[in-house]
């Protein structure tokens, strides 16, 4: 794929890179689905422990906000292979 005017300028395309060390969209997307199980298991967990509800609730969305992060890294990586 050519490299377009910004990423030459830049000089560093993190995508690519993540491409040429082996990191594929499926395990960006398993990343995603995992983060969503584990913001889930988190939230629970603290539930459990008898936090108070904010704290609990925090720890849930804190580790829920990666899965859209890896969702796009998994887009990225889709479009680079």
């Amino acid at each position: 794929m050519a490299k377009t005017t910004i990423e030459k300028a830049a000089g560093f395309n993190p995508i690519s890179t993540l491409h040429e060390l082996g990191f594929r969209s499926e395990q960006a997307y398993a990343a995603g689905f995992a983060s969503i199980i584990l913001s889930i298991l988190a939230w629970l967990v603290s539930r459990g422990k008898h936090d108070e509800r904010a704290q609990a609730d925090r720890w849930g969305i804190f580790i829920g906000h990666w899965a859209p992060t890896f969702f796009a890294i998994g887009i990225a990586l889709k479009h680079e292979e």
